[in-house]
Order: structure tokens, then C-alpha cells, then sequence
């Protein structure tokens, strides 16, 4: 079980991790070379142009100012500098929205925090009942400022259930206040906002065939039998595949043109040349230009012919439509109401704005639908289930005393001072950020599995997924799993009837590990956020081995967004643990005001920056 000096080993490292984090985005961003990943934003909406134009050869990679190094942390300042009003106007309401989350978490737990250490604290303290109890189980000096360590039957308990009332209301006061709000900007944002096509839209699926009319007939006699007031159009939806591989070959090939014009530009005295056989290895030898503009005149001939092809064929036409209505009335009747006596047919939702269809679901039967998310259900379950083994193991880690009496022949090696609290105050939180880092993957794949028709939909199941894993197992595993490995030894040597009791004490103790776990992903993994280390490394090699033309660079430096059903459920993990160990394990509250604090910092930077957060779709907080 970690000890205060664990404890203090484990903030050092990532303090000093987040330090180092912070510090290599300061130099970084201020590099020319680096100038497309930390202000993508800024170059899509055209505010900026590359530093790398002109100047010597050493200027376009190194900045060579000298006086930026000496405000290279001016960041922190100005992304605090924008108002919401404009931050809404600049980023959106999801990224204000966003954001709010964090000032919640301050709002709510800064005067829990002041109160809890100010009374529980003494409390806790001056019981010293885990004094008489530390020959029967595993403590540490922390544990002594949990609840754990008030005798039973204490009326010192009922200090604990009055400040228990008190935050809940608190809580719940503040979240009524945060809704108030919320709910108030998204109807200011709707009034403010000009009519989009997808307000008047229903998007209908499994539409039956008619022998002896089309979809689009059916289509057209059915609404306006059953919605004549209302009904406006419809866009029926076909299958383009062979159609869409011909505009993705199309846009490789003029990208070619235009790299090969580029290079003709830069060199008139010498025309481009390529080979027509295989990946230009062999092959007669032919004019670069030339050949990609004749390609491309081939493939203008294909697409037109293959678009005919589809609006031809009835059988191209599936199942589903986008259903357009004459007021949003109309519609809202239409997405919310049975269509059909039989429900399998006629389905009806809302239609998501362009930008946030997923278009492969879009068909899918609804028998289909069902089988599918039955088999989700049951594959989500069987995966949080296994995943108790490396929650198990992460645990092992964490409670190594435990480990110690059941197997002694561990200890010359675990009681090496720097190892055992390098294994107990760091270890444990970075093995289980690592045990977790591909299952947001994971459970968005099973997500499209399921058959959902929207990006913005495939997000909130993923999320809810991941929330309902970090709640099983990373922390009622966590508690579960470590409770056991700390006390193995009394667990062994006591009447069953006392294991109850040894639970409910050492689960106050786990405190230490979510301890560990906080300064893992909230403080270092907050910081190395703010770095955006992949999105660096992955634009500079295809800068190195793919970019040909600007737009190839312009695709290379995609800003990317926040990873929501990653990082809500984390956020919600946070708040669970603030309002679970408030009364139990207070010492665990400053560490979470840390996260909030730093977070809001990062992720308002940004946001604020133009460095991130370019949504695909916006749901206008039906998200939230």
C-alpha cells in the first residue's frame, strides 16, 4: 500500500513529467517547422502564412529569434484573454459547453475541499482505531486520514453523515444552476442561428418495396397520404460505391497533375517524365502532365456514364430517404410518432446534419439492428468481465505488503526503497492508463457495429460504453481487486463472518491508488495533451514521405478534436471519485482540484488558440 513518501515520489514524477511537457510545446510551437500542427486552424481559415517563406535555410526550421524563447510560456496568459460570448462565436457552443465541465468541477469542489480538510481531517486523525487494528490489517500512514480510522459505533460518524447531506445539496444545487445555464445559452444559440436543412428533415429507413412501384413512388405516395399538410420532398439514397472508388481515384490522380505541374512551374526547361507500367518501375516513358490530364479526361468519362448507370437502376435505390417537411412541426411529428402497424418498417429519426451521417449504416435491415445490438451487449459485457485480469494485476502492484506476507520471498527485491515507491506511488496509475489506452478503439468499432446512423450518436454510445467500463472496473474493480490483495493475509487467517468488516475498512484506504491514478492521467497525462505529440509526429512523416502539393499538406495538418468518449467518461470518473471520497477519503480532493484547474488551462488554450477542436459535425450541446 503506497505511503506518504510513495505518494510524494509519485507527485514528483509527474510534476516533473508535466513540466517537461509543458516545456517542450513552449519551444516547439514557436519552431517554423512545427508552425502547420500548433496552428492548423489559423491556415484553414487563412489568418496565417508559413514562417518558412523566406529568410536562409536554417530560419525555415529553427526559430532563430531569440527574444520568443524568453516568452515562450505567454501561452497560459492568453487563453484566458477570450470571453465565452466569443469563445461560442469563435469555436462553437460544444467547445464553451466543453469547457464549462471543468469550471463545474472548481465550482463544486473548491469549498467541499476547504470544509473537508478544515473539520474531517481532525476527525479522522484523532480516532486512531487503525492503531489497534494494524496487527490484523494492511494500512499506512495516510489511512490514518480516512474514515477508516474512526471507531465503530463513534458518534464522531455523525459529523461525516452531516457533511455528507451538505455536499449532496450542495451538488445538487450547483448542477441545477449548471443546467439553468446550459439550457438557456443552447436556446439563445437556436434563436441566433440561421434555418438549417436538417431541422425540416426525417430521415426514414426500411421503406418496403412495392412490386411495381420504386422507392421514390412509395416514398412519395406515403407521405403524401399520411402527411399531406406537411410533407415538402424527399431525397432518395443510393448505392454509389463503384461510383465514389471513381472520385477517390479522380482526386489521386489530380493530385499527381498537380504535383507534376508544380515541378514543371519550378523547372520549365525540363518536363516531368514517368513510366506506365507498374508503380512507374517499367513501361514506355511518357510526359507526366500530359498523362495525368489525359487519365483524368478517361476518368470524367467513367463517372459520368457510372452516374447514369445509378440514377437508372431501381436497384440502386435502398431503402432509406431523407424526408423533407414544410415546417419543423411537421417534422417533429414524423421522427416521433409509429408510421407503420408494423414497426419493423417506416422507421423515422431525426435526420443529423450532413457532415454527421455515417453513411455505411445507413441501409441496414432492422432484424439486422436487433441481432447486432444483442451481440454488442453481450461482447461489451464478456469485456469488461475479462478485463478484470489486468485490473487484477494492476492491483497486485499496487498492494504489494499484502503480496509480501502471502509470498515472502518477494520482499529483498519489493523493499528496495526507490523500487518499492516507484512500484506503489507511480506504477500502478501509468499501468492501468496503459491497460485502457486502445479500448476507447475498441468500443467505437462496436459502436458502428451496433448500426447507428450518426458520428454524434456513435460517440455518445461509445462514451456511455466506456463510462459503464470505468465505473465496473476501474472503480468497483479497482476497489474490489485491490481490497483483496491488500488484506490476503486476514482474509486467510479470520472467521468468515469478519471479512464484511475488513472490507468496509480498507475500502476508505484504496483512496491512495485513484490518488496515483489522478496524477498519471490528470496531471501528466492532462499536460502531454497540450504537446499533441502524435499529431506532430504524424504530419512530419507525411510531410517527409507523402505531401506532393499544398493540399496533401493542408490534409497532413488536420487539427483533429477532443476524443469525447474518451475523455467524458474520464471526466466523470473525476467527479465520482470527488464525490464518493469527500467524506470518506478527503485527503484525495486537492489532487482532483488540480486536474480541474489544469485542465480548464490546457483545453482553453486549445480551444481559445485555434489549435484544436475543429468538430466534424456540432450537435448544438445535444451532447451534453
Amino acid at each position: 500500500m503506497a505511503t506518504l513518501g510513495d505518494i510524494g515520489v509519485s507527485a514528483l514524477i509527474n510534476i516533473l513529467s508535466a513540466f517537461a511537457f509543458l516545456l517542450a510545446f513552449a519551444l516547439l510551437r514557436i519552431q517554423p517547422i512545427n508552425d502547420r500542427v500548433y496552428f492548423p486552424k489559423w491556415y484553414i481559415n487563412g489568418g496565417r502564412t508559413s514562417p518558412r517563406r523566406g529568410g536562409n535555410f536554417v530560419a525555415k526550421f529553427v526559430n532563430l529569434n531569440f527574444k520568443t524563447y524568453l516568452t515562450f510560456l505567454n501561452w497560459m496568459p492568453q487563453a484566458l484573454k477570450m470571453s465565452e460570448s466569443e469563445l461560442i462565436n469563435h469555436a462553437g457552443l460544444d467547445s464553451a459547453v466543453f469547457l464549462r465541465i471543468y469550471t463545474l468541477g472548481l465550482k463544486i469542489f473548491v469549498p467541499i475541499t476547504v470544509v473537508a480538510l478544515l473539520i474531517l481531517i481532525s476527525v479522522n486523525v484523532s480516532s486512531a482505531t487503525l492503531f489497534f487494528l494494524r496487527k490484523e490489517l494492511v494500512v499506512s500512514d495516510i489511512d490514518k486520514l480516512s474514515i477508516s480510522n474512526v471507531r465503530p459505533e463513534s458518534l464522531r460518524f455523525f459529523v461525516h453523515i452531516g457533511l455528507e447531506y451538505l455536499f449532496t445539496i450542495w451538488i445538487c444545487y450547483m448542477l441545477y444552476k449548471e443546467y439553468d445555464n446550459v439550457a438557456t445559452m443552447r436556446l439563445h444559440f437556436l434563436a441566433s442561428q440561421r434555418r438549417r436543412a436538417e431541422q425540416f428533415t426525417v430521415v426514414v429507413r426500411n421503406v418496403p418495396q412495392i412490386p411495381g412501384h420504386s422507392i421514390s413512388d412509395s416514398l412519395d405516395h406515403f407521405f403524401k397520404t399520411n402527411h399531406p399538410d406537411h410533407y415538402l420532398c424527399h431525397q432518395a439514397v443510393y448505392n454509389a460505391n463503384k461510383f465514389a472508388k471513381l472520385v477517390r481515384k479522380r482526386d489521386r490522380l489530380q493530385n499527381w497533375l498537380d504535383y507534376n505541374q508544380l515541378k514543371f512551374d519550378r523547372h520549365p526547361e525540363k518536363r516531368p517524365t514517368k513510366k506506365t507500367g507498374f508503380l512507374g518501375l517499367w513501361g514506355e516513358r511518357v510526359d507526366s502532365v500530359d498523362f495525368y490530364k489525359q487519365q483524368i479526361k478517361e476518368i470524367d468519362k467513367k463517372m459520368a456514364l457510372e452516374r447514369q448507370e445509378v440514377l437508372k437502376d431501381p436497384k440502386s435505390i435502398l431503402p432509406v430517404a431523407f424526408v423533407s417537411f414544410k415546417s419543423r412541426w411537421g417534422a417533429a411529428v414524423c421522427a416521433q410518432t409509429q408510421q407503420s402497424k408494423n414497426p419493423t418498417l417506416w422507421l423515422t429519426n431525426w435526420a443529423p446534419e450532413p457532415r454527421d451521417v455515417y453513411w455505411r449504416n445507413l441501409a441496414i435491415p432492422f432484424v439486422s439492428l436487433t441481432i447486432r445490438k444483442q451481440l454488442i451487449s453481450l461482447s461489451v459485457f464478456a469485456l469488461v468481465f475479462f478485463y478484470m485480469i489486468p485490473i487484477a494485476f494492476v492491483q497486485s502492484l499496487a498492494n504489494l505488503e499484502g503480496l509480501e506476507r502471502v509470498a515472502p520471498f518477494l520482499r529483498p527485491v519489493i523493499e528496495l526503497k526507490f523500487i518499492k515507491s516507484f512500484l506503489q506511488g507511480f506504477l500502478p496509475g501509468l499501468a492501468l492508463k496503459f491497460f485502457l489506452y486502445i479500448l476507447p478503439t475498441i468500443l467505437m468499432i462496436m459502436s458502428k457495429i451496433e448500426g447507428h446512423i450518426a458520428l454524434s450518436t456513435l460517440e455518445r454510445r461509445a462514451s456511455t460504453k466506456y463510462y459503464y467500463f470505468m465505473l465496473v472496473n476501474v472503480f468497483l474493480g479497482s476497489i474490489v481487486t485491490g481490497t483483496a490483495f491488500e488484506q490476503l493475509h486476514s482474509f486467510f487467517h479470520q472467521s468468515p463472518t469478519q471479512i464484511p468488516r475488513t472490507i468496509g475498512v480498507s475500502i476508505p484506504m484504496k483512496a491512495t491508488f485513484f490518488i496515483t491514478y489522478i496524477m498519471v492521467d490528470g496531471w501528466a497525462g492532462i499536460a502531454s495533451e497540450i504537446l499533441r505529440l502524435k499529431p506532430l509526429v504524424i504530419f512530419h512523416l507525411k510531410n517527409m514521405f507523402l505531401v506532393k502539393t499544398e493540399r496533401d499538406r493542408e490534409r497532413a495538418m488536420d487539427p483533429g478534436s477532443v476524443d469525447y468518449p474518451e475523455t467524458l467518461p474520464s471526466l466523470q470518473l473525476y467527479f465520482l471519485l470527488g464525490i464518493v471520497y469527500a467524506v470518506v477519503t478527503p485527503i484525495l480532493l486537492p489532487f482532483i482540484l488540480v486536474f480541474f484547474a489544469f485542465a480548464y488551462l490546457v483545453y482553453r488554450h486549445q480551444v481559445s488558440l485555434f489549435t484544436m477542436l475543429l468538430y466534424l459535425y456540432a450537435c448544438c450541446k445535444v451532447f451534453w
